[in-house]
């Protein structure tokens, strides 16, 4: 026999509710094959459900949208950072800068190997390091690198903070929406099957074929198990022989 089985979606949670309330306009209340007060509660709870979905989705796309300039930023403050420590360690190899002046970005001063930079982490520290390095060591020094200044270099660290910022305030919008449907689905599960329970009783006394029948008119689904599919297709096949 085939069995009941709830929707596993949110988009089929709300079309089975909506469903319900499709049919309370059509017909008059006591031609429902539900109860008043259930749907009553579908009334009030449905579009509350619906507004959490539509929230959930905007907060996704909204994030979604902002990844790709976020990407780009980061990317920018990533290199610009990288070549102007390329272009200090240039300026030390040609003897125009001293060595010991790599201590003011934090990197030994023998080696002058270059920071990692494969992570956001890496990015806000090494561009915190680099732009207050620089600017101490002029103040001490007064020859600045010119190509790229810190100035330019600072200007894209700035901006993939903000980004970066902007895209955790995102991701915790939508962190709350998605936690916002989840909330409501438990109710929404239980509300699906206290209707479909309601509608299944109704016809009750009806043979198993035509209470399938009616209670599938309320959206009530009905699943065959494999087994019983490949025997109802034998069947099928039989019958046509």
């Amino acid at each position: 026999m085939p069995y009941r089985r709830l929707p596993n979606t949110d988009t089929a949670r709300v079309k089975a509710l909506q469903r319900a309330l499709d049919l309370s306009k059509k017909y008059d209340p006591s031609m429902l094959a539900f109860k008043q007060n259930t749907l009553v509660k579908i009334q009030a709870f449905l579009p509350l459900f619906e507004q959490a979905i539509l929230m959930q989705k905007e907060a996704r796309t909204r994030q979604v949208a902002n990844s790709k300039e976020f990407t780009e930023s980061y990317k920018k403050a990533k290199l610009y950072i990288s070549h102007f420590l390329q272009v200090f360690n240039f300026a030390v190899i040609r003897g125009e800068i001293k060595p010991s002046a790599r201590k003011f970005f934090g990197i030994d001063d023998k080696v002058g190997k270059l920071p990692d930079l494969s992570t956001e982490k890496d990015v806000i520290e090494w561009g915190k390091k680099v732009i207050k390095g620089e600017n101490d060591r002029v103040v001490k020094f007064g020859n600045p690198i010119l190509c790229p200044k810190i100035a330019v270099v600072k200007v894209y660290y700035d901006e993939f903070i903000e980004k970066l910022n902007f895209q955790k305030m995102l991701q915790s919008i939508s962190v709350r929406a998605n936690d916002k449907v989840a909330s409501m689905r438990p109710e929404c599960d239980q509300l699906i099957t206290r209707l479909w329970n309601e509608v299944e009783d109704y016809y009750s006394k009806d043979s198993i074929s035509r209470k399938r029948e009616q209670a599938a008119r309320y959206g009530v689904k009905y699943v065959y198990r494999p087994s019983e599919r490949m025997g109802e297709d034998n069947n099928e096949i039989n019958v046509a022989s």
